[in-house]
């Protein structure tokens, strides 16, 4: 098997911070095209939102996902050179990664993340929800004290070695981090969302997602891309949707996705994206890796043969 491959993996909520994509957009014609597009679908300028200073209005979940989606596909399109061998994205990052892989067109992926956003938005209205990050536990442990728990709660990121985040309602995830406290976790820290993200409180939202999902079109990306269900790679289309689909209410598999990228090959591995949160996963999930480094030209987006 052929080592030394490229990933392009893609950042998910929670990457977002003020200003995003500023110098994107003012560097490049096509960015600055993209964005504007984008202002007409959501109906509203979300690039005042990205590139200004208030964090709570970025924080909003209608705000937060395409702004994220939009940094990250801008990043893919000014890219010098693009020519990954595959790609992975964690969570909303799936979408970004599916459409800088040519499966889904920029404007059919930017309405999906915005209905996604909504939707989710409705389901975390319905039920109080939260998250929690789970760190100093192995995976199977903080399955087993979920498992345990009453109500509902389950591992929703397997995001590295040693960190998981739980997802459910607000008793039920109260009670497991302190379970897993008593099991030896090191921290059990609850996160500030509106939500349980990736658990089964989400159906409403992924039965509202469905339709917006079935029938947007998808073709065969240039490369294989590793979905959060399996965190296995797929190029065939009607795959592809089924994941989709299965994505809000099944755990995000990062971890075995790292893993599984670098038994295919992976060596360098390039985020595109607000912020250096994969980046972070993915140096403590594997010690084979290669980070080559940005820089911005007037030709567009490169990269550097220089490591951390």
């Amino acid at each position: 098997m052929e080592a030394n491959k490229t990933a392009y993996v893609f950042p998910g909520q929670g990457a977002q911070k003020p200003g995003m994509a500023k110098d994107l957009y003012d560097s490049f014609p096509k960015v600055r095209e993209m964005f504007e597009t984008a202002n007409e679908i959501l109906g509203f300028r979300i690039t005042d939102i990205m590139f200004g200073e208030d964090e709570d209005a970025l924080k909003q979940t209608k705000v937060t996902q395409p702004a994220v989606f939009l940094h990250s596909v801008g990043c893919a399109a000014v890219v010098r050179n693009f020519h990954p061998d595959m790609m992975a994205g964690h969570s909303l990052g799936e979408f970004s990664a599916l459409v800088a892989s040519g499966a889904i067109a920029f404007e059919d992926g930017l309405r999906l993340v915005s209905a996604r956003a909504f939707a989710m938005q409705k389901a975390c209205e319905s039920t109080p929800s939260t998250m929690a990050a789970i760190i100093g536990l192995a995976d199977d442990a903080v399955d087993s004290v979920c498992q345990g728990c009453e109500g509902i709660v389950v591992s929703a990121n397997y995001n590295s070695p040693g960190q998981v985040v739980i997802s459910g309602t607000l008793e039920a995830v109260e009670q497991a981090c302190a379970a897993c406290r008593a099991a030896g976790a090191k921290r059990a820290l609850p996160l500030k969302v509106g939500g349980a993200f990736h658990s089964p409180l989400m159906e409403p939202a992924a039965r509202e997602l469905a339709e917006a999902i079935q029938r947007t079109p998808v073709e065969a990306p240039v490369c294989p891309v590793y979905q959060n269900v399996d965190a296995l790679p797929h190029i065939d289309p009607a795959e592809i949707k089924e994941n989709l689909l299965r994505q809000l209410t099944s755990p995000v598999r990062w971890t075995a996705t790292v893993h599984n990228m670098c038994s295919d090959g992976a060596h360098s591995f390039i985020e595109l994206g607000p912020g250096e949160v994969l980046r972070g996963l993915i140096k403590r999930c594997t010690k084979e890796y290669f980070f080559p480094e940005m820089e911005m030209t007037d030709a567009g987006l490169s990269f550097v043969s220089q490591n951390d």
